[in-house]
């Protein structure tokens, strides 16, 4: 299918996905000329939020929505260029590269994978990445084959019917316990085999977008594409805007980030400092909420750069953006990622704030506009 095709049809696609009217608490520090201009790019950025999550795209399976990024940026007027792993690194050509700044996201997000077709033709599976069980019950899902197409199917207990099974409750929703329910006449595993489901085939799940009224955004795997379509924002008002840098800044959409080395390669030479924007954490002993830009501290494996943080945390204040300072107890980033491959950089995290990640997510307009600003703000 050629590219054109492709966002058509992802276009009508998202158009399942009300964008209500632009919902946020920012006006009131913004002069009227840049509040127009920041609810352009806020709807922009809801747009390409629902057209990435709308292309499947666990980690391992990210040629579709890679593909759409390359065609998205040279759309904006960039250059993109694919790495080896299969990332989308660009250049936004501007500024100083003596003391560049990566910003990095991933496109990549949880998932599965068939790792035994049963004897009754339903698949047991093995997660990618954070994938929990507990949240993956009853969830629909398609079954990627590698020759012969794409199945819809449900993600079930085994014996599922209540009026049946009398352990229902007691049962522990494990990987074990859970099988994906192909939504065809399978009976056995030599008629699943003869639709060509095999070991190996990716299972990827509905993401259920949701853009609520009051600028709540419910999804699955804003983890992390909803920084993605923040920093794809962030591309295209410098484009539009004709803004000059004082650095040069540099964008890696990576691919591998959910299995722990997304940020392991790709960083340009001459940049010094390698910030991740990916999703800020809330929940119980943190103080940041879904309508706020996070900004981590430490997380589970080590603080950030103390001068990198401060900076950031001195532009959000400066800024009167609605932020918040974090340690994140269960976490790593592609920054993290970074730094353990070897590169000499500083490194930060930032992000809208995101309720129930690794389940089905919760974050706000107000979260994405502060995110934005901050990086506007920072990179100047």
């Amino acid at each position: 299918m050629e590219p054109r095709q492709k966002r058509k049809m992802l276009r009508l696609k998202c158009n399942l996905f009300r964008v209500p009217a632009v919902v946020n608490g920012m006006h009131s520090v913004l002069d009227q000329e840049e509040n127009g201009m920041m609810d352009k790019y806020l709807e922009y950025i809801l747009e390409q939020m629902k057209m990435l999550l709308a292309i499947d795209s666990p980690s391992g399976y990210t040629q579709e929505v890679t593909d759409y990024l390359m065609e998205e940026y040279k759309r904006l007027g960039f250059l993109p260029e694919k790495t080896v792993k299969g990332g989308v690194l660009v250049d936004l050509e501007s500024g100083d590269r003596a003391n560049g700044v990566l910003l990095e996201a991933h496109v990549d997000t949880l998932g599965a994978m068939v790792s035994e077709i049963k004897s009754n033709g339903r698949l047991k599976i093995t997660p990618i990445g954070g994938m929990n069980a507990n949240n993956a019950e009853a969830e629909n899902c398609r079954i990627i084959t590698r020759f012969d197409g794409i199945y819809e199917g449900t993600c079930q207990l085994a014996n599922a019917s209540v009026h049946v099974n009398g352990e229902y409750d007691k049962t522990g929703r494990t990987f074990d316990t859970l099988e994906i329910v192909p939504d065809e006449p399978i009976a056995d595993r030599e008629a699943a085999a003869a639709l060509g489901i095999s070991t190996g085939d990716y299972v990827c799940f509905d993401p259920r977008t949701v853009i609520t009224r009051s600028g709540y955004i419910k999804s699955r795997f804003l983890d992390d594409k909803l920084s993605a379509a923040v920093l794809l924002g962030y591309a295209k008002y410098v484009k539009d805007e004709k803004i000059t840098l004082a650095n040069r800044v540099y964008q890696h959409m990576t691919v591998f980030e959910e299995v722990g080395h997304g940020g392991a390669a790709s960083v340009p030479d001459g940049v010094t400092e390698v910030i991740s924007v990916d999703m800020g954490c809330v929940g119980e002993g943190l103080s940041c909420t879904e309508r706020q830009v996070s900004i981590c501290a430490k997380d589970s494996r080590g603080p950030y750069n103390f001068d990198l943080v401060t900076s950031l945390v001195k532009t959000a204040r400066d800024m009167g953006l609605s932020y918040a300072v974090d340690v994140y107890p269960h976490y790593g980033s592609d920054a993290d990622v970074a730094l353990t491959a070897g590169y000499d950089v500083r490194h930060g995290l930032i992000g809208p704030g995101v309720y129930a990640s690794h389940g089905y997510e919760r974050s706000h307009v107000d979260g994405v506009l502060n995110t934005f600003l901050l990086l506007k703000g920072y990179l100047g």
